[in-house]
């Protein structure tokens, strides 16, 4: 049966295996709700089947022609994939008014702009009408399996649960065990939650965790203050362990210059002046005319855009595998069941780029959070240790460093992504003049930003899907 759909969106589709083949019933309908197919590989023939049938002349004329049926096949190729549907079709809500006698009449030619209309087409009064773009996130019937209300015993009283941060009763807290620590908090932790220890003795099991924790204890002792992502780059552990691991040897900063960071037990940086290079630099890619190209020309694409949204029922979810601690004790977990196609020593581990910023080279992510002392560039450095030897107060907003020095900081690495940017892409620069150069040049070096500018930033918003927004890795303990 043909499919009424566009073939060049069959194709996007056949593209990408996690996405499902779409079903029109009334292609020109715009409000119609497709059925879905899920993709399957196969081993199955095309064939050509004709059917030739040719009439035979019979003398007895009583007696009907008789047609002599011939059949040829052709195997035309090998089919490996097919699309079945298997779903039912979710429910549709056409463009209908109910008038007061209970007639039904349709809005097609009233709410379709089939061709450019005047103003009057906009001004007409007309019934609401706001179809939703989707009735049902699932195809096909599941079990809901209803929990039975708990009895307790006579006199039992619900805890008391505070309103603050509360995420839900639903779920259970997470058994990871991490401590979180305050900016304003006066005393910091100096060793592990007895849960947190328990835990990582339960996964420790064997020789390779062993050696892990020792290369972790040793880069918090070279290093007192790191994030998750450095310290991927640096150890090849799995993830699921790694959650384990980083609060049995260190405590997490949520606010203040060193928020989203790991830091060593006993280590208090808001106490040591030198502690200024291990601070955090939230740093996000400006986009904008002003700065030669718009947000379709970032060099950085966002992973997930408003432009590419996808429709829940048609993206095919693959069943995710529950990490349990038979898995970790067997320091595979759900990556290492496939075939070990790197290196035990590299299989986990990141690029360096995901926490290093160096002169020449594109971040990887739309926003990033670096440690000062991961600003790998001459100019940035003398940016940071501007006043070395007469920081006199630790403060929320800059730490040990001066005033406004995230704000040079990112100025300076702005202006040498645009550079990058100029080098490779000559013609999105094409129609900016010399003088303009020289007016931002020389704004870049007074370090005075134009009010808009600043406003335009609160505004931009962070790279959906990035490993290193610090909200995904509180959420792995809350």
């Amino acid at each position: 049966m043909p499919l009424p759909c566009c073939p060049r969106a069959g194709i996007q589709i056949y593209a990408d295996p996690a996405k499902r083949l779409e079903l029109y019933f009334r292609p020109k309908d715009p409000y119609c709700h497709p059925v879905c197919a899920n993709r399957f590989p196969t081993s199955t023939m095309l064939l050509r089947v004709r059917r030739r049938s040719k009439k035979k002349q019979q003398m007895d004329t009583e007696e009907q022609f008789q047609p002599d049926v011939q059949f040829e096949m052709e195997i035309l190729g090998i089919v490996t994939t097919v699309y079945k549907f298997q779903g039912m079709s979710d429910f549709q809500y056409l463009a209908m008014h109910s008038g007061p006698d209970g007639k039904q009449t349709s809005m097609y030619d009233k709410v379709l702009m089939l061709k450019p209309e005047k103003e009057e087409f906009f001004n007409r009064d007309l019934p609401l009408y706001i179809p939703p773009p989707i009735f049902s996130r699932l195809d096909t019937p599941v079990d809901y399996f209803y929990r039975p209300d708990i009895q307790h015993r006579e006199g039992y009283n619900n805890p008391q649960v505070s309103g603050e941060n509360l995420i839900g009763l639903s779920r259970a807290r997470r058994p990871h065990n991490a401590i979180f620590v305050n900016f304003d908090d006066e005393e910091i932790p100096t060793k592990p939650l007895d849960a947190a220890v328990q835990n990582w003795k339960k996964v420790c099991t064997n020789p390779v965790d062993k050696k892990v924790e020792e290369e972790l204890r040793k880069l918090f002792e070279a290093r007192p203050v790191w994030s998750r992502n450095a310290v991927k780059a640096n150890i090849s552990v799995h993830p699921d362990k790694l959650k384990v691991l980083l609060p049995y040897l260190a405590y997490y900063m949520l606010t203040g210059p060193w928020r989203s960071l790991w830091v060593r037990f006993g280590y208090d940086p808001r106490k040591q002046p030198e502690a200024k290079i291990y601070q955090v630099l939230d740093f996000r890619i400006r986009c904008g005319m002003k700065y030669g190209y718009a947000a379709t020309d970032m060099p950085v694409k966002a992973k997930r855009s408003t432009y590419n949204y996808s429709l829940p029922i048609t993206v095919k979810k693959q069943g995710s595998h529950t990490v349990s601690v038979h898995d970790l004790k067997q320091g595979l977990g759900s990556a290492g069941t496939s075939g070990a196609k790197k290196p035990p020593s590299s299989r986990y581990k990141l690029k360096e780029s995901v926490y290093i910023f160096r002169e020449g080279a594109l971040p990887p992510y739309r926003q990033m959070f670096y440690q000062l002392c991961d600003l790998n560039v001459e100019s940035l450095q003398k940016i940071i240790h501007r006043n070395d030897g007469t920081e006199s107060e630790c403060t929320e907003r800059d730490g040990w460093c001066l005033a406004k020095t995230s704000d040079d900081l990112r100025d300076s690495m702005s202006l040498m992504i645009k550079q990058i940017i100029r080098s490779t892409r000559p013609a999105l620069f094409s129609n900016t003049t010399s003088s303009e150069d020289g007016k931002e040049q020389l704004a870049y070096e007074s370090g005075e930003d134009e009010d808009y500018e600043e406003e335009e930033e609160e505004d931009f918003k962070p790279s959906d899907g990035s490993e290193n927004e610090m909200e995904t890795e509180i959420l792995d303990y809350v």
